[in-house]
């Protein structure tokens, strides 16, 4: 398309009586508009990431807006030269994030106070506050605010324990917490609260919306924001600051590339340069380079005469 695209993020915690019905009408209405994307809807809300073009996003935004559950909705918008995503899915769930907790947290009793780009700026500028990254391991390594602890973890239903074991004693401190674009620090938060943490505080809007902040420009964060489409990362930091923090899998050198291993039944992403997926078929190991169904030669015509490397 030579329209510009409109990939953005949506969020909210409202009552949703049959999430089952709602996923079908709602696909329907987004495929009638030509939009793309991922789409999750439950009792607890709705969630989700499109991309499409400019009159029809904002077809999509004003009709959300006119429904009296999601009036309030923010659309965290991005712009980019084509889709962000290959089709439109619109599906049920649970959760609209699984977090999987045996008493669930409701973001609309409790979560911790909202800060503004600027009040999470200034915030982050305290020695004292612990600054607390709610993502998963494999979308840190690319980028971090700057002093963050980075929780080693795979999934966001993980968090509860690693933070049972290794900071139950800093119950007293400033706690800050961060993610994508806010969805999951709003149960996160709430979590901290209900652990007994005395002060809690969420970056409203999520690291997106911190870069896009006129005043601050994404200052203190370094690397590049992770994302779920096809663009994989995004810039946040937007002065002379901004450094590149992720480090190539196979050679070390500093790169934000991430790609998917080669190997289907792996499919790891990991931090690739470009000369290394090539040399190494875009492979995490040696394993699954040699896997018998690599992905690296059957998309490729051009590797398919390709000697893997030794």
């Amino acid at each position: 398309m030579t329209e510009l695209e409109k990939p953005y993020r949506i969020y909210q915690y409202v009552a949703i009586d049959d999430p089952a019905i709602f996923a079908k009408k709602h696909l329907d209405f987004c495929k009638r508009l030509g939009l793309r994307g991922r789409v999750l809807v439950a009792k607890e809300g709705l969630n989700g990431t499109l991309s499409g073009p400019a009159e029809q996003t904002q077809i999509y935004m004003d009709t959300l807006h006119r429904d009296p559950r999601f009036r309030n909705m923010a659309f965290k918008i991005d712009e980019a030269g084509g889709h962000a995503f290959k089709k439109m899915h619109v599906r049920p769930r649970k959760e609209i994030v699984a977090f999987k907790l045996e008493n669930d947290i409701d973001p609309q009793r409790l979560t911790g106070k909202h800060l503004k780009p600027k009040e999470f700026y200034e915030a982050l500028r305290d020695e004292n506050t612990i600054v607390i990254d709610a993502r998963n391991d494999y979308e840190t390594q690319i980028g971090h605010f700057r002093n963050a602890i980075l929780p080693e973890i795979k999934t966001f239903r993980d968090l509860p324990h690693w933070i049972e074991q290794n900071l139950s004693d800093q119950k007293d401190k400033k706690v800050l917490t961060y993610c994508t674009g806010g969805i999951r620090c709003e149960k996160f938060s709430g979590y901290l609260i209900r652990a007994g943490f005395k002060d809690v505080g969420q970056l409203d809007g999520g690291i997106v919306t911190y870069g896009k902040d006129p005043e601050v420009k994404g200052k203190l964060y370094d690397g590049k924001c992770y994302v779920f489409d096809q663009r994989i990362s995004v810039p946040v930091n937007r002065t002379d600051e901004d450094v590149v923090i992720g480090r190539c899998h196979h050679c070390g050198r500093p790169t934000d590339r991430i790609v998917n291993c080669a190997n289907p039944e792996c499919n790891r992403q990991y931090i690739c340069c470009e000369a290394c997926e090539k040399k190494y078929q875009r492979s995490c190991s040696d394993a699954c380079r040699k896997h018998p169904r690599n992905r690296w030669y059957l998309e490729r015509e051009d590797q398919k005469d390709a000697t893997p490397v030794k």
